[in-house]
């Protein structure tokens, strides 16, 4: 069996990165160096100062992302610092590249500080078509990314948007294969955090201006102390905004409570939580997401024996990977095409439906498409570059 950890050790350590840069435009006569940089160059630096929207056509901002950590949030890690972080925001620049053409540039920053984050963020704005915000911890990661709305470019926060898209289009295939309606099913997540309250939003439908996906009408969220409920004395103002839009009930008790007849399960939280006595109490077909890294909430034969009917994970050796890569490189080259000034709901909504939509014949076995396949992104492009303009 391969060990992909010291094998990405050893990789690392030969190539001292995943990502660099490289020139358009050779410079081999004096004729190339005055055109490239002095004197020709004042021209260009002229029309900007006349005209900044004029920057997206000349200079790197049209096709550049920066992606953005404090390293306090690291899937699978935690809080492990800015520099420890670094060959995992290099992974993000790598795909974006990969993916959609975007050049991605890595920076982690020295500071957990919210108000420092977001002025950073703003001053070195000028340079990027778009943010990404990356393994930052909650609440602060809805602070900085609601803060920045107004910078004129897509800000995106991936671990809980990215992650939100991806789910709704596995869950959109995954009610047709169980024959479910969206609207009809009983949800419960597992991880009240940047994901899981992302999730929550974009499947029931909150600030989103049009109906193009039933919302889910019924959902529970549910955090280490159990139903996130208002009988809880013990909620931040963050959670306390969770009710909302969810347990209209006031169902309490524990996450296994809640799954008494839950149509849908989706985990955001920490590896063997479940069994297949849990999955047996939850209504029949029912549908698993345990995507805790690297270790889900429940294993995948574990859930079928207990009587799940579909069952994802955040695993690349089990078929339904719910991985962030599927969304987040077509989603920016549609917002940066479009020249977007951000990612709304709607263009969220059109990256699930168009991400759904790649998988011609959704089954148990293939409710999304691989990681791999190089038809998502342009498609999803496609989809957000329309639903951008409109």
């Amino acid at each position: 069996m391969t060990d992909y950890f010291e094998k990405s050790l050893i990789m690392h350590q030969q190539l001292k990165g995943k990502v660099g840069i490289h020139n358009k435009l050779p410079i081999g006569s004096r004729d190339d160096l005055s055109v490239a940089y002095t004197p020709g160059v004042a021209r260009p630096c002229e029309v900007i100062a006349e005209d900044p929207e004029e920057a997206f056509k000349l200079t790197i901002k049209g096709n550049s992302v920066a992606v953005i950590s404090d390293g306090s949030a690291v899937l699978g890690l935690g809080d492990i610092g800015p520099l420890a972080s670094l060959p995992v925001m290099e992974g993000k620049a790598l795909l974006f590249r990969e993916f959609a053409k975007i050049d991605a540039w890595p920076i982690c920053l020295d500071t957990k500080d919210p108000d420092k984050i977001i002025e950073t963020c703003r001053l070195i704005a000028p340079s990027f078509g778009g943010i990404n915000l990356e393994d930052i911890s909650a609440p602060r990661c809805f602070q900085i990314e609601e803060a920045l709305q107004d910078l004129g470019i897509p800000v995106f926060h991936d671990d809980q948007h990215g992650t939100a898209i991806v789910l709704l289009a596995g869950l959109i295939n995954a009610a047709k294969v169980v024959n479910k309606n969206l609207g009809d099913l009983r949800v419960v997540i597992n991880g009240a955090g940047a994901a899981g309250t992302a999730i929550a939003k974009l499947i029931a439908g909150v600030g989103v201006e049009e109906a193009s996906v039933e919302p889910v009408q019924d959902v529970l969220l549910c955090d280490s102390r159990g139903i996130i409920s208002r009988d809880r004395g013990d909620l931040n103002e963050e959670k306390e905004k969770l009710l909302t839009f969810s347990n209209a009930n006031n169902v309490s008790g524990s996450v296994k409570d809640a799954l008494n007849d839950a149509d849908v399960f989706i985990g955001v939280s920490k590896g063997n939580l479940l069994t297949a006595t849990d999955i047996s109490a939850m209504a029949d077909n029912a549908i698993i997401f345990g995507m805790a890294n690297p270790v889900p909430e429940i294993m995948p034969d574990e859930a079928f024996k207990g009587g799940a009917a579909v069952v994802g994970t955040g695993r690349s050796d089990f078929p339904n990977q719910v991985n962030n890569v599927l969304v987040f490189p077509g989603i920016f080259r549609g917002a940066l095409d479009a020249r977007a000034p951000a990612i709304t709901s709607g263009m969220k909504i059109a990256a699930a439906l168009a991400l759904a939509g790649t998988v011609d014949k959704p089954s148990a076995e293939m409710i999304l498409p691989h990681p791999l396949d190089r038809t998502v992104a342009p498609e999803i492009a496609k989809q957000v570059r329309a639903a951008a303009r409109k």
